[in-house]
């Protein structure tokens, strides 16, 4: 019986050591290279989803806390002007309350928010310059509408210049209808010097301008001046008996708020 050696009847070592790899075996290793592959991928991207969602939740932690911060500021400012502001307003109403005047000068002009407008001017009264007047409608003697004039803050209206004189013709003009209104003048003394409710004298020039005729300095009667506004505002002063009834106007100086 002879020995089988390597090589002999056609058949070598190496081949026996080593069988040939069948064709499903290397599909085989091939799926499983790429399924190798894949998992690493997935792994990947599984940590950069992890990474970004930590990165953006890090973030609106951030946001929210810096938001939170701003709103706590936010009301502690808010509440700080809100004291001021009530502090204010109480100073406010206390002012109104101990000078009553000023309700003259800043009357509510908003009824709902109570806003006030504050004018150089009492409610009611007209400025020019740095003088107030006002028209008025009752129908008084000479004395009574000085009165009158005193107890609103001011007195009856004295011309000291034609600017004036053309103001206060013009507005008369525009309100009257065919009245007359006394103005601050009179002879103190019958047949005496005519002179304003402040006592000083009428300018000379006043004399040959304004008045419609001159007073006849030979009257005994108690007389004084009324402004009647006709086609001009030269002579439209009249001397008329004290003790008639009409209208007047006042004037008084601006309020000035320091």
């Amino acid at each position: 019986m002879g020995v089988i050696r390597p090589g002999e009847n056609g058949t070598s070592g190496p081949g026996l050591l080593h069988p040939k790899k069948t064709e499903g075996s290397t599909e085989r290793d091939w799926w499983y290279t790429q399924y190798r592959q894949l998992s690493h991928y997935l792994a990947l991207l599984c940590f950069l989803l992890t990474m970004a969602t930590l990165l953006q939740t890090f973030y609106l932690v951030q946001i929210t806390l810096v938001f939170q911060s701003q709103s706590t500021l936010q009301e502690v400012r808010l509440k700080d002007l809100t004291q001021k502001l009530n502090t204010l307003n109480h100073s406010y109403l206390l002012l109104f309350h101990k000078y009553p005047a000023l309700n003259q000068y800043c009357p509510i002009t908003n009824s709902s928010t109570k806003e006030r407008e504050c004018r150089p001017c009492p409610e009611g009264w007209e400025s020019f310059g740095e003088r107030c007047y006002l028209y008025t409608h009752d129908r008084l003697d000479w004395i009574s509408s000085q009165y009158h004039c005193l107890s609103v803050g001011g007195n009856l209206a004295m011309v000291k210049s034609e600017e004036e004189q053309i103001l206060l013709w013009k507005r008369a003009k525009e309100l009257s209808q065919g009245d007359s209104y006394w103005i601050g003048l009179r002879n103190g003394n019958p047949g005496g010097t005519w002179h304003w409710v402040d006592d000083s004298p009428v300018e000379k020039g006043f004399w040959d301008i304004f008045w419609d005729h001159e007073p006849d300095k030979g009257d005994t009667r108690e007389l004084c001046a009324r402004l009647s506004p006709g086609d001009s505002h030269r002579a439209g002063w009249y001397a008329t008996m004290c003790k008639n009834s009409l209208k007047s106007i006042c004037e008084r100086t601006q309020g000035t708020l320091q």
